[in-house]
Order: C-alpha cells, then sequence, then structure tokens
C-alpha cells in the first residue's frame, strides 16, 4: 500500500510539477556559465586589451564614468586583478526615480564606458524564468510559489525515487548505476528514468533543499539558525527616512588602507561607495577561490582610512560559510568548477525525467486502453438490438470463437465479453446465450476472474431472462466444465429460466457443437448455416525427435522439430500453441482389425481402412457392418495442444513433449504419436493457435517465468523472443525431478544467461539429496526480489503441470505479493498461465 501511494504521488507531481522543474533545469544550467558566456560573446566590452601602462585609479574610474552617463551617481565599482577584464560600474537611478540604476563596463585603462554585454536581456529573462517562470510580480508574485513547490516536489522525487527503485542487492553498485542500453520501448524509458535518477540524486536533493532558500523565508531563517545559532540579520533604512547628504567621498584613502591590509592581492573585487560620511565598503575574493562566494569584507572609514571591520574568509565559522554560500552551493560553484559541470550536466537532464515519466505514463494509459478495447462490448450486427445477448468467457479463445459464430447466427445478437456483463444489460436483454470456457481446476478464464469473484457472489434479479450455456472443457480433468456449472447455477439462483439444458463441449467436440447448433436454430438462429467445424489443418514434416532425458526416473521427454510443408502456416509468436491431430499407434489398429475380421488394406474413398482408422475413434462393436459403413460414422480423433518452444525466426516449430501412459502402459495419443509412432521425416497434420492469453507483452516489460517439466516449451519461446529483440530483464524459475538427467536444453539456459538475455535462472530439483524442493519454493525464498520485479511493471507468466504446479505456484505468488496484487495483475494481463 505504502508504495501504491509514493507511486501514484510520484506520477501526479511527475506530469505536473515536472514540466517547470524541465523549465528551472535547463535555464539554471545556462545561468549557471553566464560570465563565461558573456565574455565569449562580448569581446571589446567584458574584455579589454591591455596597453601595458598601469590602470586608473579607482577614484579617476568613478569620475569618469560618471561624467560620461550625465553625472549619473557612481554606487559600486568592480575591479579584476586581470588586467585582460574590463571594470563594471553600477549607477544609481536619476534623481526622482525608483528602482535599480543602470550598469556598464568600463575600460580601467582610459576610463571610456564600454556598454552592455551582448545577451543581457536574455539572461535577465532566462534568470526571471529560472525563479519565478517569468510571471507577473516576480519574486512577489504566484511565480515564486510555483518554484517553490517544484523545488519541494524534487526533494520528494529524490527521495520517493530511491525507495521505489531500491534494488534487491543495495550493496551491488551495478544495480544502482549501470545503465543497459540494449533495452527499447518502456523498459528504456524506465531504465534511463531510474539509473540516471540515482545518478543525480545528491544534486538534485541539493538543488532543491538550495533552491528553497528563495522561496520561502521561514525555510532560509530557519537554516541560518540552524547553521550559525543566530537569526538573519535584517536590512534597517535611516531611521528618520533621509538618505544621507553630501557629495560622495574620495576613495583614495580607503583604497590605499585596502592595499595594505591585503597586501594588493585579490582575484577581483567590488567596492560599494557610500552616501554622505559613511564607511567604504570592499568584498575582495580571496587568491585561488573557487567560487565568488570566498571573501574578505573590508569596512573602511572613508576620511581616516582607518579598517573599521575585517570579516576575513579564511576566520569564518563552517555555519556561516555555508549561509553566506548557498548560492554557489546551488550551482555547485561552491566545490570548484568541476561542481559547476557537474551541476550543469544533472541541470540538464531534468527534461529527461519529465520526458521519459510522460511516455510511461502514455504507456500506462495506452496498456489499460488495450486491455479495455480488448474487453469492450462488441457488436456482432450494427442494428443488433441487444435483446439477445452473446456472453463469452474464453481463456485460449475457443470460446470467443464459438460465440462469435452464436451471434453471427442471429440478426439481432450482441457480443460482449464476461467482465463487462451487468445487470443493466441483463435487465434490458429478452435472452442470453453464454459460451464459456473452464480453466484449470475450475476456475474461470483468467480475464473473468474478477467478475467470478464479485458480481458471481451473490444472484442477481433475472427474473425476465432465458438463458441457455455452452461450456467448454476437457473431460481428462475432474472439473469438467465447472465454471460453465458455475455460470449456470449463478443465472438459475437469479430466477432466470433455462431455454434448454447445458451443453458440455470435451475439446473440439464436433457433435456438441452440432447440438447447440441445433438447439439455437429452434429459438431463432439461422437454420441454414453450415455445420461448424474445427480450422483445417496443414501439413508438416517430423524433421528432428531427441529425447532429452535418457536416465530419468520420470517419463521419457522430447524434443520435437516440425518443418512446413506446402502452404502451411509459418506465422505464429511467442506463447502460441500448436493444434496436433494425433493417430493411432499402428499395432493397436492392427489388433483392432484382427478381432473385426477386416482387411486393413481395403480401399474406402480412396483410402485404405486401416489409413481412416487410425485417424479415428475406433468404434466398439462392428459385427456385420462393412467397411464402407463402419467409414461413415467414424469420428476423429481429439487434436492436441503442445505450447510451441520456438519463434518463426527458427524456421520450424519445436515442441517438448513427454510420453504419457495409462496404468497398462499404453501411450497416450498425442504424445505415442509424436514421440514413438510417427516415423522421422513422416507428415504430421498440424494447425497453428493464436493464444492470445499468454502472448509477450505489449511493451517490452519485464518477465518473469514459472514452470516445470516439458512447461518450459512456452517460456524458452518467451526467452527466444525476447533475445531475438534485445530485451533484457529476464527471470526464469524452473522445477524438474534430478539436475543430473532432467536439466533440459541446458547448454542453451547458460549461454543465455551469459549473454545477458536471460537475467536469472533458479532452478529446483525434487528427486536430488540436499534439495528436494518444487518450483514454487523459489517463490517464498525470493519473495522480496519478486516484489521489486512486479513494482518495476514485471509480468509473470506460469508453464507447466495443472496438477501440483499450477495450484502451489499460484498459492506461493499470493503469499509473495498479496491476493489483490495478484488479482490485479491478472486483470491487467500482467500474470498468464498456459497450463495442462
Amino acid at each position: 500500500m505504502t508504495r501504491s501511494v509514493l507511486f501514484q504521488i510520484h506520477w501526479f507531481l511527475g506530469i505536473t510539477a515536472g514540466l517547470v522543474l524541465a523549465v528551472m533545469g535547463v535555464t539554471g544550467a545556462t545561468i549557471s556559465f553566464e560570465n563565461e558566456i558573456m565574455q565569449a560573446l562580448s569581446p571589446g566590452v567584458v574584455t579589454v586589451a591591455n596597453p601595458g601602462k598601469p590602470a586608473l585609479s579607482p577614484d579617476a574610474l568613478v569620475a569618469a564614468a560618471s561624467a560620461q552617463s550625465g553625472g549619473l551617481r557612481v554606487s559600486t565599482l568592480s575591479l579584476s586583478s586581470d588586467p585582460g577584464k574590463a571594470a563594471e560600474v553600477f549607477f544609481d537611478p536619476p534623481k526622482g526615480k525608483k528602482g535599480r540604476g543602470d550598469y556598464g563596463y568600463i575600460d580601467p585603462y582610459t576610463g571610456r564606458l564600454l556598454g552592455h554585454a551582448k545577451g543581457e536581456e536574455t539572461f535577465r529573462f532566462l534568470r526571471s524564468l529560472h525563479r519565478w517562470m517569468a510571471l507577473p510580480g516576480d519574486g512577489n508574485g504566484i511565480g515564486r510559489t510555483i518554484t517553490g513547490i517544484a523545488a519541494l516536489s524534487l526533494i520528494y522525487f529524490a527521495l520517493s525515487g530511491l525507495y521505489l527503485r531500491w534494488p534487491r542487492k543495495p550493496l551491488d553498485w551495478r544495480a544502482w548505476f549501470v545503465l543497459d542500453l540494449r533495452m527499447s520501448g518502456r523498459n528504456l524509458y524506465r531504465a534511463l528514468h531510474a539509473v540516471i535518477g540515482g545518478w543525480v540524486l545528491v544534486f538534485y536533493l541539493l538543488s532543491a533543499l538550495t533552491g528553497l532558500w528563495w522561496s520561502y523565508d521561514w525555510y532560509r531563517q530557519s537554516v541560518i539558525y540552524a547553521l550559525t545559532g543566530k537569526a538573519a540579520e535584517q536590512e534597517h533604512g535611516e531611521k528618520d527616512g533621509k538618505e544621507p547628504k553630501g557629495p560622495p567621498p574620495v576613495l583614495a584613502p580607503a583604497w590605499a588602507s585596502f592595499l595594505q591590509a591585503s597586501g594588493g592581492k585579490y582575484e577581483s573585487l567590488r567596492i560599494t561607495i557610500p552616501k554622505g560620511d559613511k564607511p567604504v565598503d570592499i568584498r575582495a575574493l580571496v587568491p585561488g577561490a573557487r567560487h565568488d562566494r570566498m571573501t574578505d569584507n573590508y569596512r573602511i572609514d572613508a576620511q581616516s582610512g582607518e579598517v573599521v571591520k575585517a570579516d576575513l574568509y579564511a576566520k569564518r565559522k563552517l555555519g556561516v560559510v555555508i549561509t553566506t554560500s548557498v548560492y554557489e552551493l546551488h550551482r555547485g560553484a561552491f566545490f570548484g568548477l568541476i561542481g559547476r559541470i557537474i551541476m550543469l550536466i544533472t541541470s540538464l537532464t531534468m527534461p529527461l525525467f519529465f520526458v521519459t515519466g510522460l511516455l510511461l505514463y502514455f504507456a500506462r494509459r495506452r496498456k489499460k486502453r488495450e486491455l479495455k478495447a480488448v474487453d469492450a462490448p462488441v457488436l456482432a450486427n450494427a442494428g443488433g438490438s441487444g435483446e439477445t445477448l452473446v456472453v463469452y468467457a474464453s481463456q485460449t479463445g475457443g470460446a470467443e470463437r464459438l460465440a462469435r459464430q452464436t451471434a453471427a447466427a442471429f440478426d439481432d445478437a450482441q457480443l460482449v465479453a464476461l467482465p463487462q456483463l451487468d445487470e443493466a444489460m441483463l435487465a434490458k436483454a429478452r435472452r442470453a446465450l453464454l459460451v464459456v470456457s473452464t480453466y484449470g481446476e475450475g476456475e474461470a478464464p483468467d480475464h473473468a476472474r474478477s467478475f467470478a469473484r464479485k458480481a458471481m457472489a451473490a444472484p442477481a434479479a433475472l427474473g425476465e431472462l432465458d438463458y441457455a450455456v455452452l461450456a467448454l472443457g476437457d473431460r481428462e480433468y475432474p472439473d469438467f466444465c465447472a465454471f460453465g456449472h458455475q455460470v449456470d447455477h449463478w443465472l438459475h439462483q437469479g430466477g432466470a429460466r433455462r431455454l434448454f439444458d447445458m451443453i458440455e463441449v470435451d475439446g473440439d467436440d464436433p457433435d456438441a457443437q452440432r447440438q447447440w447448433q441445433q438447439q439455437i436454430a429452434s429459438i431463432g438462429a439461422h437454420g441454414e448455416l453450415p455445420d461448424w467445424q474445427p480450422a483445417s489443418y496443414d501439413r508438416w514434416r517430423l524433421a528432428e525427435r531427441q529425447l532429452l532425458n535418457p536416465g530419468s526416473a520420470g517419463g521419457p521427454a522430447y524434443h520435437i522439430v516440425l518443418e512446413p510443408l506446402g502452404d502451411a502456416a509459418r506465422d505464429w509468436e511467442a506463447g502460441d500453441i500448436a493444434e496436433v491431430l494425433p493417430r493411432h499407434d499402428p499395432a493397436v489398429v492392427s489388433a483392432w482389425l484382427a478381432q473385426a475380421g477386416l482387411d486393413g488394406a481395403a480401399l474406402v474413398e480412396g483410402r485404405a481402412l486401416a489409413d481412416h482408422l487410425a485417424a479415428s475413434i475406433l468404434p466398439d462393436a462392428v459385427a456385420g457392418r462393412g467397411a464402407q459403413e463402419i467409414v461413415n460414422t467414424l469420428r476423429p480423433l481429439p487434436h492436441r495442444e503442445y505450447s510451441i518452444a520456438s519463434i518463426p525466426a527458427d524456421g520450424s516449430v519445436h515442441l517438448l513433449v513427454r510420453q504419457a501412459s495409462d496404468e497398462n502402459g499404453k501411450l497416450g495419443l498425442g504424445s505415442g504419436w509424436l514421440t514413438a509412432f510417427a516415423p522421422l521425416g513422416g507428415e504430421i497434420a498440424m494447425r497453428l493457435h493464436a493464444n492470445v492469453n499468454f502472448r509477450a507483452p505489449a511493451d517490452p516489460a519485464p518477465m518473469v517465468l514459472i514452470g516445470n517439466g516439458t512447461g518450459l516449451a512456452g517460456l524458452r519461446a518467451h526467452l527466444r523472443h525476447r533475445a531475438a529483440h534485445g530485451i533484457g530483464e529476464s527471470w526464469l524459475m524452473l522445477g524438474e525431478r534430478n539436475a543430473a538427467h532432467d536439466a533440459f536444453h541446458e547448454a542453451e539456459l547458460l549461454a543465455a544467461v551469459s549473454a545477458g538475455s536471460l537475467t536469472r535462472l533458479d532452478r529446483t530439483w525434487s528427486r536430488d539429496a540436499g534439495d528436494g524442493r518444487y518450483v514454487q519454493a523459489l517463490l517464498a525464498d525470493h519473495a522480496e526480489e519478486l516484489r521489486a520485479w512486479v513494482q518495476r511493471g514485471a509480468s509473470i507468466y506460469v508453464c507447466g503441470s495443472l496438477k501440483g504446479m499450477a495450484p502451489a505456484v499460484d498459492a506461493a505468488l499470493r503469499a509473495a505479493l498479496g491476493d489483490e496484487t495478484v488479482e490485479a495483475m491478472m486483470e491487467e494481463g500482467r500474470y498468464k498461465r498456459d497450463i495442462y
């Protein structure tokens, strides 16, 4: 909760105060080298030619300047020990006028006024922009408040950013300061924001803490008191309110005393010329000074030349040094030229944080829009009245496909995803047809989990609604179509009336689909539409079959490589699924034919009877039936799904298939066909199925990949995808039996770690002495690091066994991250599962 609140404030201030700070950073960097820039722009004004003769005395320069300005009184004279620099004079305003007087440069050798340097107006504007955004009122207006708030925001940015990006290994300097420029997109923005933020953090704190000096009087007074133990000295005018009268004093006595007291050694100095008989103030920059506040200050009687007060820099206490050098700290000059350069560079990076922060903000908004658009209601027919609702809850796209086919069979149907369904829609509808799949152990699909948890927690008032449910599942699992039953129960409890009993679909069972089609035709759907059939399959060649775990205590696992033939689809993405049409063990077909007393070589419809049988569910009884009659009643074998372990750039589809067998040792249909019965070089019927719920994130965010056994397949595809696109920050956690036998693709994974495309690899070995743990144990061991990855925007992908692994990993994630975080990640599409 704390991190979430800090983050929300961080980004809100970033898109508001961030622009002000960006402006302040650029202008501050520019004016920090104002003198050098002015000198470069104005040779002959700021700099002069040295004629090789002594400079004029201060009195002579004051007199010359006053004479050339129409008799204006000179209030300040600045001199430099550099013979190539001009002197500078400041004038009182003309009589009867208030405000600041004029100033200009003067040749110290001839007394000729040289005028103003180029760019003075520009720098005056930049200073106004830096200090109060050039808004009306200057230092007394709203601009001062805005820049003060921006300075406070900068302190918050620095401290909250430090907290939010605290690495899992805080003593590892690389985690703080190394920038991986191989990143791109959102990951690069985040890295620039975080890593460069670590580089400049101290300097930003210094800028902000010193910048507040001019924003808030209470702050300045508090700092002075804290560092010196004294309240700030207040400037007071004359008690009677009258200006001193009399001619300006002769500077010669004070000048001579200063030269004697200082030994004539200074970098530059400023003489403040008093009115009347008040003392002369001389502020001299000490030789070798790092910055302009390292001055010896003298107060000298104008008549007698007596030194009334000498405030020497070398004798000041540290607190006084700091409070009199706040400006130099602010621009880095307190630490010399290198400090000014560093502060220049760090100030120029201010826009970087505003821009990257804004890009990250837009990326988050875009991601939310994309997620919302995926679930947004879609009209199947533009003229749909909404009286017939077709609702789907789909994990891998199968239920959505059937729902779209259902909606297309009506003239007035509206198609909507289950998470977008509400009571208002149901109240408006006359009937609702729901096509819902069951995922995991009787659970709702990931995108519908929130709806199941909240909306279905209590019955809705649905007394006027008629409905029907088509439930998708897999009979191999004990909770077959469980979520479909939950939806049916929820609707029925709310008073809705069943149009007909729920129809259950086992995989792609065409009979169940035809039954649904016939039932909806009886309530008004188009009856002339062709039967719905699974998509056609392409031709692939079994190019490679490699045993990955010889000697393993578990079932043999194979790496399968399939190459496309003819016009087979060659496009897929990491996370997609391969649907394989299996065939029976030839020995099983031969045994069936022998029992039936039939000739497998007999041709039926141009194919051998044995070939028909190899791709079909074998009938139980065939007595008295001929070959053609048997073929007419055959139903095709159901397909088997496998996570694709490769990317299109590999040129072939890779699968990781573990042999499955029953208690009698009979191999499973899919695994037996791919790993044992299909001949190398033989043809495989397969189609590639887009699995949008397990595809890579829309942006190159960090990924935490978790799996066990052949679940490495789907994770391997994501790793290869990220390596091919130069995307970093991947963490792979795997569980298997024995390190000696079951380290699938060991060399490839270690090479990825060495190359940096896999940031971290952690594994458990459940049957090894000294380990004996499953993959979910890694989540408990590394909970803190996992939270750090998630807070940086990482997505979590889980691939592997439904029994044992998937629910245990889910429980471990909830223990490490919190139930709310996991639910939010699931709804945002940052927690995805491909389990079987």
